[in-house]
């Protein structure tokens, strides 16, 4: 079992008035109440950070007074503060230290955790917490050690590379923080031992080889037999690996540059 140096971190309490309640619903719907994602459930309480994703006070300097963590995401926090003594939450890049000051501007210098328009960021600069409509706040990019890279700038868009590989055009108008995410080596934390995912609020996942044919397409056999199958399925018969889940026609398709390239076995 492998955890994470929380020695960047400033030790206090979280901030009392960004802390909402958060209830946990265990994988069921709101409108039905029946299970829709298998396997959650219990967990430790955790209190939800209203974080500023978005840019509500343009061209005020803010202080940094903290690097807190976050339960709810892979990524640390840092609480700003600004001359009008209102504090919030924003996702904390590397390199951002308490005492820092950021910005969020349409132009701004190159500094970690300042927010400005893509039509303003060099090429090459690295990005996080990026909008995809304007107004809208932050989107993508936003887990722990992610990073997105300015490649070009073209009428009014701007190519962005994403973590993922793909190459996608996104309105030069809306705004991106500059840096990468904090928190880079959660990819290599290991887990351990079971007691910990239950704290995480994931439960026991049973193989479908391991039931009876009537409660999933890849049970029954005498001893451990294969699945019998010329591909996996899904315990309702569905094609489980390797499935395009993205609409044919989804509207956003023509900002895609170029797509991600599939992961080699």
């Amino acid at each position: 079992m492998t955890g994470i140096d929380f020695s960047v971190l400033t030790k206090k309490e979280p901030e009392k008035k960004l802390l909402r309640p958060l209830k946990n619903r265990a994988g069921r719907s709101r409108s039905t109440g029946r299970i829709t994602v298998r396997h959650q459930g219990g967990g430790a309480k955790k209190l939800y950070r209203v974080i500023e994703f978005s840019q509500k006070k343009i061209n005020i300097p803010a202080k940094v007074i903290a690097i807190e963590y976050d339960p709810n995401r892979t990524a640390f926090l840092a609480l700003i503060q600004y001359p009008d003594q209102e504090k919030q939450y924003i996702l904390a890049p590397q390199d951002l230290k308490v005492g820092n000051e950021i910005i969020f501007s349409e132009k701004a210098p190159l500094l970690p955790g300042n927010r400005i328009k893509l039509k303003n960021i060099p090429v090459g600069t690295m990005v996080y917490n990026i909008e995809l409509e304007l107004g809208r706040g932050g989107k993508i990019v936003r887990s722990a050690g992610t990073a997105a890279q300015v490649l070009a700038q073209e009428d009014k868009y701007t190519h962005l590379k994403l973590p993922s590989g793909e190459i996608r055009k996104t309105n030069g108008e809306c705004f991106a923080s500059i840096g990468i995410i904090s928190n880079p080596e959660h990819r290599f934390m290991k887990i351990g031992k079971a007691g910990r995912n239950r704290l995480k609020g994931i439960r026991p996942a049973v193989r479908g080889s391991a039931m009876n044919p009537c409660d999933h397409p890849h049970g029954g056999g005498e001893g451990r037999t294969s699945i019998g199958l010329k591909y996996p399925k899904t315990p309702w018969g569905k094609h489980a690996l390797g499935v395009k889940t993205r609409k044919r026609h989804k509207w956003t398709n023509k900002f895609i540059i170029q797509r991600r390239q599939k992961k080699k076995k």
